[in-house]
């Protein structure tokens, strides 16, 4: 019996000191994610038309295995089918891939743009939650995503995944303050270096492209959330608060110039060109005795018929047949105006020294005229937000002077006599 007794007390003992020692490993244990550090990494713009907005990305670091990896959404391929038909549709899909930042850094080294690095001050549960969810959608079934250059970019996934791991706090923070920039406004000044692309864009964009952003809307450019995240704050379990950004490194300079802080205004000289190139179109008719003047006066009548003409059938198949919301409705439409194709024949004939166009020409000029100078009227309405005035300081004195060129001036051909 004592035999029996010593051994169960023996167990007993020995069942303790493990429990107590199970109890002091998990004690001492890491909670997971303590291994992980987690950054923010910012590249500046490029000179490739898809570089002008920059790029960022999200570093995930393990101490325990010294492995770092970089997740990039945006990633594209010109390769993949039917890509450029999906684009001109706005069915654009885009992925996320994952990479090596001593692979991929060198790359934006040699292209001459500046990289910032910004360690993030998240709980080691939030750095899992963050990986875990990065994993998950790099998985070649999850990695592809619809494209949006507003709402689904490289930089609005970026935000989006480090502010679910956040329970919000960067939209909590950012969805009230503003600076008052638009869509359009942030476009135009950063393309403002293609001049040419720089207006076909503006062109294009409807008034969607003019609401009013705030931080957290125009975080859809990379090097905008870079400088918002500086100021976020959040509370630690003391409910202490601290910056979301725990440090900040400049990882390459760059050589490339930084993108204008303000976009450009040019209506006033818009306005100034539009009111001249008018004036010298009713001068270039009234003079079409002139050989010179005629055929200078025809010619530049015909290119501006195509150009109007053919950007109004693009903006129309912009609204009409693609999902490129931004390109809906533009009030832009009363002004690159399909109808300008008819009245090609008539100008076309104007290089001839007896030009006499026909009433169907007038009516048409009449009605181009007539809705260029309704882009203008319809401003006082609340309804139409769109921020076109350069084009309408360019184009309507234009329009009016082919209109007056074709009904007032071409009937009268005293000096062809």
């Amino acid at each position: 019996m004592a035999t029996r007794l010593l051994a169960f007390f023996a167990v007993l003992l020995v069942c303790s000191l493990t429990v107590q020692a199970q109890e002091v490993d998990a004690g001492s244990a890491p909670p997971p994610g303590s291994n992980l550090g987690v950054a923010l990494i910012t590249f500046g713009p490029g000179e490739e038309l898809w570089e002008r907005f920059g790029h960022n990305a999200i570093e995930i670091h393990d101490t325990t295995t010294g492995a770092t990896r970089l997740y990039n959404y945006g990633m594209f391929d010109f390769a993949q089918e039917n890509f450029f038909l999906n684009f001109a549709r706005g069915h654009m899909m885009y992925r996320i891939a994952v990479g090596d930042p001593a692979e991929e850094y060198p790359n934006y080294v040699a292209e001459g743009r500046w990289i910032v690095r910004q360690e993030l001050n998240l709980a080691p549960a939030q750095r899992a939650q963050l990986a875990e969810r990065l994993d998950w959608n790099a998985r070649p079934e999850n990695a592809q995503y619809r494209y949006d250059y507003f709402r689904a970019n490289c930089s609005t996934r970026v935000r989006d995944a480090i502010d679910e791991v956040l329970g919000g706090a960067i939209k909590a923070q950012l969805i009230s303050p503003s600076r008052g920039f638009t869509y359009r406004m942030d476009a135009d000044r950063l393309m403002r270096p293609d001049t040419s692309l720089m207006l076909a864009i503006d062109a294009g964009l409807g008034p969607y492209a003019d609401q009013r952003l705030s931080y957290w809307d125009e975080s859809f450019v990379p090097m905008e959330f870079m400088r918002h995240v500086r100021e976020i704050t959040l509370r630690d379990t003391a409910g202490n608060a601290l910056p979301l950004v725990a440090n900040e490194t400049l990882l390459n300079k760059g050589h490339l110039p930084e993108p204008q802080e303000f976009p450009p205004r040019w209506t006033w000289g818009a306005l100034i060109l539009g009111i001249a190139s008018a004036l010298i179109l009713i001068g270039l008719a009234r003079a079409r005795a002139n050989t010179a003047a005629r055929i200078v006066f025809a010619g530049t009548a015909s290119v501006i018929a195509l150009v109007c003409g053919i950007g109004g059938l693009v903006l129309v198949g912009l609204w009409t047949l693609t999902d490129h919301t931004s390109a809906w409705r533009n009030e832009n439409l009363l002004l690159l105006n399909p109808l300008c194709l008819l009245l090609l024949p008539a100008w076309l004939t104007a290089f001839g020294k007896r030009w006499q166009p026909s009433r169907f020409a007038k009516r048409i000029a009449a009605a181009v005229a007539f809705c260029a100078g309704l882009a203008w009227f319809v401003k006082i309405l609340p309804g139409f937000v769109q921020d076109n005035w350069f084009w309408i300081a360019l184009l309507l004195p234009i329009q009016i002077a082919l209109c007056v060129a074709v009904i007032y001036v071409a009937p009268n051909r005293r000096a062809l006599r």
